[in-house]
């Protein structure tokens, strides 16, 4: 790596010739008219403009499809010295805005697409009380501003003999000498060779077309060796203004190499597999760091997901591998959809599915995934993720710990995985889930849906027909108002304990009140009897007498023993703590 500054006359002639051009996966330019004129102002001024990143081109282990700067006309077979990581928006912005002949397609600060020429007041630019930035304008492409719904013309600059009228001179002229010196030699003999004029005319040469003409960037050159993961780090560095780059626009640009359509091949199989509700959080680059842990298990390699390996996944290794691991995202989703999770807003981990879908795709082969044993373990597996809040942080390594641990658990059960066993649930938590961010707040919800929970008035078991037709949501079962009247403590009417699904209607109905209050008032309306509405409450966890009776803490208490054994059953594993002293002063006895 090395630095060398650049003039942007010299970068404009690399550009408009296709010595440097862009790899294919950097975007679309996106900068608006207000930030263009910002970008030439400080040019004019000689303010710093940031440095821009290259890459040597010509490495065989990096082979980027690439294209022109946009406005560059080039021939098929340009093959670039350099390809732009960094600084395409302002190499963009100056090369259309003070060099190319057509209009630049840009936008207003709402997002509204225009297309602008730019102009700088003479005058106003070599005027110490002006600011330079007030000089510059930009003008439709047809050279007129208006105004009163086009009807009254404010400003015209639609020919050169209008420009030397305003004096204002085109800055897309700027850059070529020659150019320049006609536009002059025109302008003065327009005011008869005016000394005054051609005064004012040499001033602003001298302070902003040679200032511009010999404005110069720094540029980081990276050589042709350097590793493709570097590349990806060293745009997500320096990226931090627009959309952030991810491994699958890269992989997008090295199969573009190959004539493969990545982005049109996932956008193709997005649509058509994984719309439904849980797996549409799946994104492409979730896609393939699945298909690198499947295919490196598969190929008998190291198993990794970590990001150079992802970005060496070959192109025969996903056309084999893509739609066996289609089929196995949408298997974890009949999955999780058996434990009661129906939407991606429901969803404790999405990173939790990139795993879940390879063992799905592995077992799927063997047939094994329909073996209730081994859907009970992966199962088993999944919630001491969920529970263990395994799934929060950086997670390629629990991922290859968990497809080969996992896979090997399948056929010993003497071989517990890594998540399993490192899963942990203190009693305490429940105090402290409070919102349904957390992961475990999540899972807890899916256990009361899994033990039946039915609507309080229509009976109706809160299945995905229920959750896809109602929409519950999770409310208090003791109401928040009258938790807040009866000065109860927050950490618990607030937490999960005091939660559960809860339909429109019915929550309509329960208002601020004492449960022992919406629930006569439920029976006084000739809804349900007494005897159907207890069955129906029961299925949510939750003890009956107590909501009736109002006595909050019991009912709490009672509660948390009945989510705590939930948790055990779904995870196999022991919630420790049930009886420690910290519980029995929150809980008012061992849990």
């Amino acid at each position: 790596m090395y630095t060398n500054d650049e003039s942007i006359q010299e970068l404009i002639k690399y550009a408009d010739s296709g010595k440097i051009q862009l790899p294919d996966f950097q975007r679309g330019w996106v900068w608006d008219d207000e930030r263009i004129k910002a970008l030439i102002s400080s040019i004019t001024q000689n303010f710093p403009v940031g440095a821009a990143m290259f890459l040597k081109y010509g490495n065989k282990n990096i082979r980027f499809k690439y294209h022109g700067i946009e406005g560059a006309v080039l021939e098929e077979d340009t093959i670039p010295e350099a390809l732009i990581l960094d600084g395409q928006q302002r190499l963009t912005s100056i090369y259309q805005a003070l060099f190319g002949k057509k209009p630049v397609l840009t936008k207003t600060v709402k997002g509204q697409s225009i297309k602008r020429f730019y102009y700088i007041d003479i005058e106003k630019a070599i005027n110490p009380s002006e600011d330079m930035l007030e000089a510059i304008i930009s003008v439709p492409e047809n050279k007129m501003r208006t105004e009163n719904f086009g009807k009254d013309i404010k400003l015209d600059v639609s020919t050169e003999e209008k420009e030397f009228e305003k004096k204002l001179f085109p800055l897309n002229k700027i850059l070529d000498f020659v150019e320049t010196q006609t536009w002059q030699n025109k302008y003065y003999a327009y005011y008869d060779y005016n000394g005054e004029v051609i005064r004012k005319f040499t001033e602003f040469s001298s302070l902003v077309i040679n200032q511009v003409m010999q404005y110069k960037i720094p540029v980081i050159y990276l050589e042709k060796e350097t590793p493709k993961e570097a590349v990806c780090q060293v745009f997500e560095n320096v990226n931090t203004g627009g959309v952030p780059l991810t491994v699958f626009e890269l992989v997008t640009a090295i199969f573009a190499m190959d004539d493969f359509e990545l982005r049109k091949d996932w956008d193709f199989r997005y649509k058509k597999y994984f719309s439904s509700e849980i797996i549409k959080v799946v994104n492409a680059t979730d896609f393939l760091t699945a298909l690198t842990l499947l295919s490196t298990y598969k190929n008998g390699k190291t198993v990794s997901a970590k990001k150079k390996d992802v970005l060496n996944l070959s192109l025969d290794d996903y056309k084999k591998y893509a739609d066996c691991l289609t089929k196995g995202f949408n298997e974890t989703e009949k999955i999780l959809q058996e434990e009661r999770i129906f939407s991606a807003e429901d969803l404790p981990y999405s990173s939790q599915l990139i795993p879940m879908a390879v063992l799905c795709t592995l077992l799927e082969e063997t047939h094994e995934i329909t073996n209730t044993t081994v859907k009970n373990k992966i199962k088993q597996w999944y919630w001491c993720g969920v529970f263990g809040e395994l799934y929060g942080g950086a997670n390629t390594t629990r991922f290859v710990n968990d497809v080969n641990e996992v896979m090997q658990w399948i056929s010993d059960d003497a071989v517990i995985p890594k998540t399993v066993a490192d899963s942990f649930f203190s009693p305490i938590r429940l105090l402290s889930l409070q919102t349904r961010q957390s992961a475990a707040y999540k899972g807890i919800m899916a256990l009361i849906l899994q033990n039946h929970a039915k609507d309080f008035i229509s009976g109706r078991e809160m299945d995905f027909a229920v959750y896809k037709s109602e929409n519950p949501d999770v409310h208090h079962i003791f109401p928040k108002s009258y938790c807040e009247r009866m000065g109860y403590p927050r950490e618990k009417w607030n937490s999960i304990v005091n939660k559960t699904p809860i339909t429109y209607r019915t929550n309509r109905e329960i208002g601020g009140v004492a449960p022992s209050v919406y629930l006569n008032k439920i029976e006084q309306k000739g809804q349900i009897i007494q005897k159907e509405l207890d069955v129906n409450i029961s299925t949510h966890m939750i003890d009956v007498a107590s909501m009736r009776k109002d006595e909050f803490d019991l009912f709490f208490y009672r509660r948390a023993i009945t989510i705590l054994d939930a948790i055990e059953q779904v995870t196999g594993k022991t919630v420790p703590g049930r009886n420690s002293d910290e519980v029995v002063q929150k809980f008012g006895d061992e849990l």
